[in-house]
């Protein structure tokens, strides 16, 4: 390999890629003996101590300095490994390092909580501070390759020769923790003696230990795998320690499983180049189009304001007119108003004329003078008591309210891109119909309306084909008509002003294997008023441990038994296959949930079959010497048995048709299971089998056989203080509000 290949590549991988995934998120710089937090993110040693506010700078650290590992002429040795995990554990436990003449009582208050800079999550070191830590040798290695492929093809030279008759070293030793030439290993290493023993390997500046030893007990070997906490222990840890009642596997079976799952992650990765290089162009042309879309928006911005900066001239051009035109009329008018008015004073002449006709004496001469000067005297006179202007000087008619307009044009918005939405998973349904809900963010504008898009997924992989609802105008939408036992993505977005947003982050759901199946409690059949609370709209059933339950609590423990409550759904199953869903509170003593036969009700509500406490439940999932033979191969009923904040799964008889998600059923531990938030139930009348699912994640928990002779009904038992809630989808087509 040349020199440059090597310096672009590791196992060929462009160094440029690899680099980042080597780089402390605290500085930056590539790691220096990195140790794993329990959230499985590495820090180096030196930083964790910075982080818990440290002042003391030990020994090692200055000597891991002054080496400078990632020199590519560095000739001083790696420190001892046994050193560094000596200097951890002793100042780990107080939070510092210990040094000559340090005292116990003068160090200020441990600080044993750090921010991980990965997750962000505070993480607790516990009382032991650094040394429960892990390190990280597999990274070391890796930083080490990287570092040397980095630096080349320059040599790492002997550290027993002396300049100038330095060699370049061809072995190094892991125990010796030193890099020899031919020569200076035979002269340290001679044959016949202990030396002789030691491990070497090529030239290397990484000595790492051998072996990975237990933080918790210091000469012990980690030589299992603890798949609560996902770290390795010791057989000490698993026998006495903090890791006594937690499932442990074994360090070659974890390996084999861990190596598997990575090797199958990573091919899958490398066979879906393609698929990246396709989303990559695809973005690049999002890219583009947004580029496009961009300046097509601007452009139809601005032909917006000028259609309406033209309209609002034309308005402005026509009311001026108008104006103007009526200005005009008006000044006419009173212009020749004033003109008669004018000629009013002018007649002054007229009056002493008409004085002067006064003074004829002869009748017949004055009759025919002053006929007609009577006439235009008296129109004066009129003109006189009846003024009116002949035009109104107020423009009234031309004031105009833009209030509204202006209110209109103030509610633009112009907020850019509205915020996109996310899919409310606690209230989201998904059955053979689907209620999706989404939540805008606290502080987002008005939006026009929303867009839900869906896709189903098709052996694995999406099918690629989103189809679209018609515009939501509230926080949900409803999708009909989806395949039942499928995965489906959801996917929404806003629109304001014709603007969408970018779609929420995508959520998947998997669908029943079946119908949803609508009913409610029934509250005529065997319901036990006096030990039952039943809601009104009959979609919660809540038993309370009544006194004569607290009595008898002593003859529990021994065996003694006591009567479950029954309650069952109001419509019955005689075909088909279909599926409900409901949630039991965690608080309940115990639930029995599943499906019964009508004979078989008849028989428990008119003859009660006693029970106990779930240690002694032949149907509960606990150990009993009885409960293999009690189970038949089918029975006209199955329940499980929940309460406690648990889930049993029942043992059944080997002659049995029953499967489990779970491992051997044989193993107590795997038939007791955390209780689901919801659980599901899937009833298979034509096939005689029945389901029970995590509705949540739609795994199956557990499946029987059941004999399906008759009409069979949901069936729920109550004993103790206990409540059953029917899921809202299953129970909505039934209600009437």
């Amino acid at each position: 390999m040349s020199v440059e290949k090597r310096r672009s590549s590791i196992n060929g991988v462009p160094i440029k890629n690899i680099e980042r995934e080597l780089i402390c998120p605290i500085c930056k710089e590539l790691f220096t003996h990195p140790l794993i937090l329990p959230c499985q993110h590495s820090i180096c040693h030196k930083c964790v101590r910075e982080l818990l506010m440290l002042n003391h700078e030990d020994s090692f650290d200055a000597g891991s300095e002054c080496s400078m590992p990632g020199s590519p002429r560095s000739r001083v040795p790696s420190p001892s490994m046994e050193r560094l995990d000596r200097l951890v554990r002793s100042g780990g436990c107080q939070g510092s390092i210990s040094s000559p003449g340090w005292r116990r009582g003068s160090v200020t208050p441990r600080v044993t909580t750090i921010p991980c800079p990965g997750c962000q999550h505070d993480i607790d070191l516990g009382e032991r501070g650094i040394s429960m830590l892990f390190r990280n040798f597999t990274l070391e290695s890796i930083v080490e390759r990287y570092r040397q492929a980095a630096r080349a093809a320059i040599a790492i030279m002997c550290n027993i020769c002396k300049p100038p008759q330095q060699q370049e070293a061809t072995k190094s030793c892991m125990d010796c923790k030193a890099s020899y030439c031919n020569e200076c290993f035979k002269l340290h290493h001679p044959w016949g003696t202990p030396k002789a023993q030691h491990e070497y390997v090529g030239p290397t500046t990484n000595f790492r230990p051998k072996v990975l030893m237990c933080p918790e007990h210091e000469m012990e070997k980690v030589n299992m795998y603890c798949e609560v906490c996902r770290r390795p222990v010791c057989h000490l840890c698993k026998l006495g320690g903090s890791h006594a009642n937690h499932k442990v596997t074994s360090m070659s079976s974890a390996y084999k499983i861990l190596k598997e799952k990575l090797a199958k992650s990573i091919h899958y990765l490398i066979s879906k180049e393609d698929r990246v290089r396709t989303q990559i162009t695809e973005l690049e042309l999002l890219i583009s189009q947004t580029e496009e879309n961009g300046q097509l928006a601007e452009r139809r911005a601005n032909e917006h304001f000028e259609r309406l900066f033209e309209t609002l001239q034309e308005r402005k051009s026509e009311m001026l007119r108008s104006i103007e035109q009526s200005r005009n009329r008006r000044l006419d008018q009173l212009k020749t108003q004033v003109e008669e008015y004018q000629g009013m004073l002018e007649n002054s002449g007229l009056v002493g004329y008409a004085q002067e006709v006064l003074k004829e004496t002869d009748q017949s001469c004055f009759v025919q003078t002053a006929k007609q000067l009577h006439v235009r005297i008296q129109k004066a006179t009129e003109s006189l008591r009846t003024f009116h202007p002949a035009a109104d000087p107020c423009f009234d008619e031309f004031v105009l309210d833009t209030s509204r307009e202006e209110t209109l044009i103030k509610e633009m918005c112009f907020g850019g891109v509205p915020d996109p939405p996310l899919i409310d998973l606690s209230n989201s349904r998904v059955y053979n119909e689907a209620s999706i809900w989404w939540r805008l963010s606290e502080d987002h504008l008005p939006t026009d309306h929303h867009v839900l898009e869906y896709r189903r997924w098709e052996d694995g992989e999406d099918s690629g084909v989103w189809q679209a609802t018609d515009k939501v105008y509230g926080p949900s939408a409803v999708v009909f008509d989806l395949d039942p036992d499928s995965l489906y993505s959801f996917r929404v977005r806003s629109c304001r002003n014709s603007m969408f947003s970018p779609y929420s982050p995508e959520v998947t759901f998997h669908t029943p294997p079946a119908p949803a199946f609508g009913f409610l409690f029934s509250d005529k059949c065997g319901f036990s008023t006096e030990r039952l609370i039943l809601n009104k709209r009959r979609d919660t059933v809540e038993s309370v441990a009544g006194m004569a339950f607290l009595l008898a609590a002593e003859r529990v423990q021994t065996g003694s038994y006591i009567g479950l409550d029954y309650i069952i759904g109001d419509t019955g199953i005689s075909q088909g296959r279909f599926y409900w869903a409901f949630k039991v509170e965690p608080y309940s003593y115990m639930v029995k949930v599943g499906v019964a036969s009508d004979s078989k009700l008849l028989e428990w509500f008119h003859n009660p079959r006693g029970t106990s406490s779930p240690r002694y439940d032949h149907d509960s999932g606990h150990d009993s010497g009885s409960e293999d033979t009690c189970y038949e191969l089918s029975q006209p009923f199955t329940l499980l048995t929940m309460g406690m904040g648990k889930l049993f799964i029942p043992k059944a008889s080997p002659s049995s048709s029953v499967s489990t998600a779970n491992a051997s059923s044989g193993d107590p531990g795997n038939r007791v299971l955390p209780m689901p938030q919801r659980l599901g139930v899937c009833l298979d009348y034509d096939a005689c089998r029945v389901y029970f699912y995590d509705a949540d994640t739609m795994r199956c928990l557990y499946e029987r056989q059941v004999d399906c002779s008759g009409t069979m009904y949901p069936a729920f038992g109550l004993m103790g203080s206990g409540k059953v809630q029917l899921e809202e989808f299953i129970t909505a087509k039934r209600l009437t509000f």
